[in-house]
């Protein structure tokens, strides 16, 4: 058995930056970084790093920056046969200013994500057989996300959707087919209407967002840590107390690592923990996937963390 991504690779191009930039203002970049990214990218190698097999199925442009990208994947164990080299787009951009204090902006073109359709499902059914968990988000179309997400349900697959970009989330024919939703808090806040600030917030918005049909829900917080909510309880899963330092991959090495974890047999709440530890460990380090953390290193922090709990 397996996990399998299905979604965006891009190539991102990292500026540091001492602040981001006002509207119609120009900053200088102190430095650049061409890096392989994408959130599905991002995704598939967070889970790969915590020893768990991975399938990925995307799209990239028939150039150098999807060569790159196809040999990220597969450096990384990851199994590839599911990535077309779409000969009418390029490869997704990401465009990524990084502030010191480890905020970001991002500008996004889709490229060859754009293309992404029926043909890309019916390359996702043969490998749904041996798969556990489907992930879904959503820098590729709507209507794609949701006909994997068909397709993963008549498979008996579970499907956890990261519901980013926020703007694309209003879609209650894509909740029906949803296991497991991870929004951070801006889109929490645009599914069910008010914003999401506190643990007490996201417990409001995790059962807003349960009535919209999604079983399991968790709202990242940043750095007050998760909130995960089940039909039968919910919780605040405290946060690991970093100072970030680039916070441009943090969501998908939550949303890899928490799957792992529920993967390789931990409680809901033991998953989150493992997530919130990954975005804490990522968010120290610059970059995008080179900024993930392996197995060894979560296992490394959670255990330095239990012991200083102790005393």
């Amino acid at each position: 058995m397996a996990i399998c991504v299905f979604g965006s690779l891009n190539m991102d191009m990292a500026m540091g930056v001492v602040k981001l930039p006002l509207p119609g203002e120009t900053v200088r970049s102190k430095n650049y970084e061409l890096l392989a990214g994408g959130k599905g990218g991002n995704q598939a190698i967070a889970v790969a790093r915590q020893n768990v097999p991975v399938q990925m199925v995307g799209r990239v442009g028939y150039d150098n920056y999807g060569n790159v990208l196809l040999d990220s994947m597969e450096k990384e164990g990851i199994g590839v046969d599911g990535i077309v080299m779409d000969t009418n787009a390029t490869t997704g951009l990401a465009v990524i200013a990084v502030a010191d204090t480890g905020e970001n902006h991002i500008i996004l073109s889709a490229g060859a994500n754009g293309n992404m359709g029926l043909d890309d499902v019916e390359r996702l059914k043969p490998l749904l057989p041996k798969c556990k968990y489907l992930m879904l988000q959503l820098e590729i179309p709507l209507k794609t996300a949701t006909a994997a997400a068909k397709a993963a349900k008549e498979a008996g697959v579970k499907v956890i959707l990261d519901p980013a970009p926020a703007q694309a989330i209003a879609n209650e024919k894509l909740f029906g087919l949803v296991d497991i939703i991870t929004p951070n808090q801006i889109e929490a806040g645009r599914l069910c209407g008010f914003p999401v600030m506190t643990p007490s917030d996201a417990l409001s918005a995790a059962k807003a967002i349960q009535k919209r049909g999604i079983p399991e829900v968790v709202v990242t917080l940043g750095e007050h840590g998760s909130f995960c909510a089940t039909a039968d309880a919910a919780m605040a899963v405290p946060p690991y107390r970093v100072t970030a330092l680039d916070t441009t991959a943090c969501g998908d090495a939550f949303n890899g690592a928490m799957v792992a974890a529920l993967y390789q047999g931990r409680s809901f709440f033991e998953a989150c923990q493992w997530g919130n530890a990954a975005g804490a460990l990522t968010a120290i380090r610059p970059g995008t996937q080179i900024s993930i953390p392996h197995h060894f290193e979560l296992e490394g922090f959670l255990s330095q963390h239990a012991a200083q709990t102790e005393d």
